[in-house]
Formats: structure tokens, C-alpha cells, sequence
């Protein structure tokens, strides 16, 4: 008798599973494609727009690599600011570079109320040999790197501002 049952239940399991499946129809999904935004700039400002150093060719450009969660970054801020109000009659231009997103950037400049010009940089800081930040770097008016700092400094004080002024 339990043979029997056993027979009958493989039979069925055999005619269920050799029954022809219908075709199901498979309506195709749209997904629409993401296109991540490519720099194909080294900076960028907060709007998006492209910036080379050498658009500044002609001045001298003092490039600070910075970020958000850097202390020395944004203690030595204020004094950079200073620094740009006494140099500002004097050809220079001073840039805020950081890797971070520009919202980030963005969030950092609206908080703390710097009047800086802060950009994005599009690239890696190995690239530019930075392994620590700050890391400033002055350019002259030709754009050859002349000078470079590394660590957070008083760019306020009349021995610094004698160094900027004297880059050639």
C-alpha cells in the first residue's frame, strides 16, 4: 500500500513538472541612464565653471590646498584673509582648493562667513604632492611655482607679507 502512494505521488510529480510552461510576456523597464558630470578641469568654481591657473597668468596667485575637517586649515584662515586685504592692490589672487564636493565647500563658506575664494579641485593631492594640509603654494605672474608652505602659518605678520611681496 505505501508503495503504492509512493508511485502515484512521483507519476504526478513527474506529469506537473514536464507540463508545458506558457510564455510569459516581459514588458521592457526604461531605466534612464545617470551621467556623472566628467571635470575635465583642474578647478572649478562654486558654480561649475572651469578655472586653469594659468587664467591667472599675469598675477601672482597664492593656491592654498585645504578642507573642511582640517583644523590648521580654518585657524589660518582669518589671517588669510587679512593678508588678502593687505596684498589685494598688489596683483594678487588667492585661491581656496579643496577635493571635497562643492555643496560641502559650499556649506563650509555660508557657516563660517570667509570672504575667500574657495574652488573645487578636481584632482588628487598626491598628484600635486601634497601629503598633508594646508599646503600653499605661490606662483608668480608668469605662473612658475616660487614658493611653497606646508602647515597652517600667521599670513598676517609683516615677515610673511614681506615674503608675498617680494615673489618676482
Amino acid at each position: 500500500m505505501h508503495l503504492r502512494i509512493v508511485y502515484i505521488l512521483i507519476l504526478g510529480l513527474v506529469f506537473v513538472g514536464c507540463k508545458e510552461e506558457k510564455t510569459k510576456t516581459v514588458t521592457p523597464v526604461v531605466i534612464e541612464s545617470v551621467v556623472e558630470k566628467v571635470a575635465t578641469s583642474t578647478y572649478e568654481d562654486l558654480k561649475g565653471n572651469p578655472i586653469e591657473l594659468s587664467d591667472y597668468k599675469g598675477k601672482r596667485v597664492l593656491l592654498s590646498y585645504w578642507a573642511t575637517w582640517c583644523r590648521p586649515c580654518i585657524e589660518e584662515m582669518p589671517d588669510m584673509e587679512k593678508a588678502q586685504t593687505i596684498l589685494e592692490k598688489e596683483n594678487y589672487v588667492f585661491l581656496f582648493a579643496s577635493d571635497q564636493s562643492v555643496k560641502k565647500i559650499m556649506a563650509f563658506k555660508e557657516a563660517r562667513g570667509f570672504q575667500l575664494d574657495f574652488i573645487k579641485f578636481n584632482g588628487m593631492y598626491a598628484e600635486k604632492n601634497v601629503s598633508a594640509l594646508p599646503a600653499t603654494f605661490i606662483y608668480n605672474e608668469v605662473g612658475e611655482q616660487v614658493l611653497r608652505f606646508d602647515g597652517g602659518l600667521k599670513w598676517d605678520s609683516p615677515e610673511m607679507i614681506e615674503k608675498l611681496r617680494a615673489v618676482q
